[in-house]
């Protein structure tokens, strides 16, 4: 399983990823989001899905912006185009094979950041045929592998005109109520974020230590929450038990 997180507010992009890679038996730690800096602009790709698939999916796109086959990429649309050129390769290489073992070709993608030719910073999710859509602002995250944990959070939380800020510590709670329900989503988790204003990308990790004490509080304040809240609606219920606890 793996939780990534993109979000895309007015001040520019936080990328949120767990590193936790589980095959079979085996459990290891794994980056999940790649940063570049190309001759336009810099960005971030961020991956879920098989594991083979990703890898070499990755392999590929990475000996292009080696080769600086990315470098003529004014806009960040064409270099989502040319990561999707490299999911197709892989696809043509694997997917009838991986589909004979009974396994599924699957890789998605999360890919932020800001071209010289683009007006602001862009969000896009790519798909395993190498479709993709932009993310904006009406809706402006997306999440990758396990998504419903920390979906309700995002929605009730997040909006465009939210401060870089804040869409990290909404993220990073999202981040935590999927740890807490999903298995195989774990700390440590590696976060970047994309400052629109000056161009500038900076990634930071955090291990369980560095987030303990905040799970701690975000789930005593949620059952304070609870015990606040008006009761008189529920009256009608209550008062059809014998014995209902007032508080």
């Amino acid at each position: 399983m793996t939780f990534c997180l993109s979000m895309s507010v007015e001040e520019g992009l936080v990328g949120i990823a767990d590193t936790m890679i589980t095959s079979g038996n085996e459990t290891i730690t794994a980056r999940k989001i790649k940063t570049f800096a190309i001759a336009n602009g810099q960005f971030f790709v961020m991956t879920s899905g098989l594991r083979s698939v990703r890898d070499k999916t990755l392999t590929y796109f990475e000996e292009k912006v080696d080769a600086e086959a990315l470098d003529g990429c004014e806009r960040l649309y064409k270099v989502v185009n040319e990561f999707s050129a490299s999911i197709r390769t892989v696809a043509d290489e694997d997917k009838a094979a991986l589909e004979q073992s009974g396994l599924g070709f699957d890789i998605h993608a999360l890919v932020g950041g800001r071209m010289s030719g683009d007006k602001t910073h862009k969000l896009y999710m790519v798909y395993p045929e190498g479709n993709w859509v932009e993310i904006g602002q009406t809706t402006p995250y997306y999440i990758i592998g396990a998504r419903g944990y920390g979906k309700p959070v995002l929605d009730r939380t997040l909006v465009w005109s939210d401060s870089l800020l804040f869409a990290l510590k909404v993220g990073c709670l999202a981040f935590d109520s999927t740890r807490i329900s999903a298995t195989g989503v774990d700390f440590p988790i590696d976060v970047v974020i994309y400052f629109n204003a000056t161009g500038e990308l900076v990634e930071h990790r955090y291990e369980y230590e560095d987030f303990q004490e905040i799970s701690t509080w975000w789930q005593e304040r949620l059952r304070s929450s609870v015990q606040e809240l008006p009761s008189e609606w529920i009256e009608n219920v209550a008062s059809k038990l014998e014995r209902v606890p007032r508080s």
